[in-house]
């Protein structure tokens, strides 16, 4: 009898537990309508809510860079904005993944259901939330008149890879917290971490001429083999097009040599690689242990 190679085996068994998620396709589905719907219960606002906190933050960094610091690139709320949307559906897809299998432990003593629904109803409640602050944000760029970039049409491109690695990560961090509680503090403590080390409030090009002006050029390529790094450049790059310092302005100096770096799509091809491997690793991860849930809760 010929022996299976142990990548067969893993494919066999990833092929069935998909299988197997995708016949409780209906519960996924209602489990994200409940979320949705509890989410934003007895609130008059609704979905908007989740759109106020990135907004605030956009308006006031714009106001410190416009008015305090003076660098003019106009429409600076926008490059922030762009990259807020996508970090707001990281950030709080996985805190909410981080508690998703906790919060149901009577559900799990009682009925049958692949685990793995859980998490990845929360995951995809807060996609759609994203999409629909996309759908805000387009709506934004036609108001202040930016242009609509042919990169638009990478925009479901640029969606899925993030949507993979956040899958990933959920499946990882959710399976832990079942075992030890404490992670998601470390989850949030990381998070906080990540905001200031991800090119949100400032441009990857001020990271690279900082790195430059320092001798370590070569740490930007680090920098961006980082896939959400990778990703939110790329948000940023496709949907907007290039930024502009006018000269006049005093602090504008200092970024006379800082020209809009070309997107460089071997990062993107990176990233996406990344995310599907860690999709893959955090599924077999969550899966080699979910039965033993009720026990832990």
């Amino acid at each position: 009898m010929t022996r299976k190679p142990p990548y067969f085996i893993l494919y066999s068994i990833m092929l069935r537990e998909l299988t197997e998620l995708f016949r409780y396709r209906d519960l996924l589905i209602q489990l994200v309508i409940r979320d949705l719907r509890v989410r934003y219960k007895n609130s008059i606002l609704g979905f908007f809510w989740s759109l106020v906190n990135p907004l605030l933050q956009v308006a006031t960094i714009t106001i410190i860079v416009k008015y305090v610091m003076r660098l003019g690139i106009p429409n600076y709320s926008a490059y922030l904005l762009v990259a807020f949307l996508p970090w707001t559906f990281f950030q709080m897809a996985l805190m909410d993944a981080s508690q998703s299998v906790l919060m149901h432990h009577d559900l799990l003593k009682k009925v049958y259901f692949p685990r793995e629904v859980l998490p990845l109803s929360t995951v995809i409640a807060n996609l759609i939330h994203f999409l629909l602050s996309i759908c805000v944000f387009f709506a934004y760029l036609l108001i202040l008149g930016t242009p609509i970039t042919i990169g638009w049409l990478m925009l479901p491109v640029l969606i899925l890879i993030e949507f993979l690695l956040v899958c990933g990560i959920a499946l990882f961090i959710s399976c832990l917290n079942v075992f030890y509680e404490d992670i998601k503090y470390i989850v949030s403590v990381l998070l906080n971490i990540f905001f200031y080390l991800t090119p949100i409030m400032y441009l990857s090009e001020m990271v690279h001429k900082g790195l430059t002006a320092i001798g370590y050029e070569k740490w930007f390529i680090l920098y961006q083999l980082n896939p959400l790094n990778a990703i939110i450049i790329a948000f940023r790059k496709l949907l907007l097009p290039p930024y502009k310092v006018p000269p006049e302005r005093t602090i504008a100096e200092q970024f006379k040599n800082m020209p809009d770096m070309a997107f460089d799509w071997r990062f993107l091809a990176i990233a996406a690689g990344v995310s599907l491997i860690i999709a893959i690793l955090g599924y077999a991860f969550f899966n080699s242990r979910k039965w033993i849930f009720a026990e832990q809760t």
